[in-house]
């Protein structure tokens, strides 16, 4: 054999082998640290704070970290930062540059004070490393008054690395904001977003269920059937859906009858069978919010994607979950965690977890980060 075959061979061997990737071994969770960025910290010229998303771009290790804030503060926008991690955990949070989201036209967002209707409410940030670009999503917005309604539809949004727009993704009508108890709820669409590592195949979840798939989760067990939209990044289509049964409210609210949710708000990537889902609960009167942390098997879960109603036509055949982690458990203060990543290998090997908090710009919430050991 010549070595130019030799050296073919190895090219396409090494080529094919990049991009596998093998579901982590997850037997558990191992906490290694919280770290809180501070309250209103500053960062040119704009207050840090609402960040709902978070993902690792292991080639620059830095961090991608998106802001909910609507423009109301500052322009709608995006961090780049670095995360040092110690021996003891995450020793500190550099952040490195500020983009802003901007609009097909070129221009950013405006305020959703003054044009609600066309505010995006961003939730999700993912890089595609294949290509070289970022994928954000917008919850929108639904809003039924007797002065008239917004209705805003959530958004999956594909940009360069500096926030310059590329192309919109076409949803799934069901998606589509109406004025009627059909399709997406307040506040409670496309919260979710994960890519594979190869960058040809995402998936977006909402947060709760869609009008006719089922009520809302509550502190008894309910029938809440949120979907998981599987879409493939050439051709910008959803493939395939999946429907996943939410947990109830971990605790009452005080008053019984105020504000409560459980519903998801990340999920993440494992392999083309299995993701990381996100389970955060709050209820009114407590501070804390309850996270529990699931793998999720999509392997013998029914395609619904021709399913219109959930509620009507229960799948034989649900997304299978295992609890792997309640932080409830970790005996410390848990805030409204909205994002998850995978960080860089530990010495030992093994994968790092990085969940993130979003503090709503609020002096009674934090921005957390919790660094996780994977143990196989």
């Amino acid at each position: 054999m010549t070595v130019r075959l030799l050296l073919a061979l190895f090219l396409l061997f090494s080529t094919s082998f990049r991009y596998q990737h093998h579901t982590p071994l997850m037997s558990s969770l191992k906490f290694l640290g919280e770290y809180e960025i501070p309250y209103n910290q500053i960062f040119k010229e704009t207050v840090i704070g609402g960040l709902s998303g978070i993902d690792y771009a292991p080639e620059q290790d830095i961090y991608y970290m998106i802001s909910d804030d609507r423009s109301a503060i500052h322009p709608a926008r995006f961090y780049t930062a670095k995360i040092f991690i110690g021996e003891k955990g995450i020793d500190s949070v550099r952040f490195i540059t500020v983009s802003t989201l901007l609009q097909p036209n070129g221009q950013v967002f405006p305020n959703v004070k003054t044009d609600p209707k066309n505010t995006p409410d961003p939730e999700a940030i993912r890089y595609n490393s294949t290509a070289k670009k970022l994928v954000w999503t917008s919850e929108g917005e639904r809003i039924i008054g007797s002065k008239g309604n917004i209705l805003n539809d959530p958004a999956i949004t594909v940009m360069d690395l500096y926030g310059g727009h590329i192309e919109s993704i076409i949803n799934p009508a069901m998606l589509t904001m109406q004025a009627i108890e059909l399709g997406p709820r307040k506040n409670g669409t496309l919260e979710g977003l994960t890519l594979s590592p190869d960058g040809q195949t995402f998936y977006v979840s909402t947060e709760v269920p869609l009008y006719e798939d089922g009520p809302e989760a509550d502190i008894t067990q309910t029938n809440s059937l949120v979907r998981i939209y599987k879409f493939d990044w050439t051709s910008k289509k959803n493939i395939a859906q999946y429907a996943y049964k939410l947990e109830p409210v971990a605790y009452k609210a005080s008053p019984e009858t105020a504000f409560k949710i459980n519903g998801i708000p990340e999920i993440l990537y494992l392999d083309d069978e299995k993701l990381l889902v996100i389970e955060r609960s709050f209820s009114t009167g407590r501070l804390p919010c309850t996270v529990k942390v699931f793998i999720a098997d999509i392997s013998c879960a029914d395609n619904i994607m021709s399913n219109k109603s959930l509620k009507e036509n229960l799948p034989a055949h649900l997304i299978e979950k295992k609890l792997l982690l309640n932080m409830d458990d970790l005996g410390i203060y848990i805030d409204n965690i909205e994002g998850v990543t995978f960080g860089p290998d530990l010495p030992n090997g093994h994968k790092t977890l990085i969940f993130l908090s979003d503090n709503n710009f609020s002096p009674l919430e934090k921005t957390q980060l919790l660094l996780f050991e994977v143990i196989p």
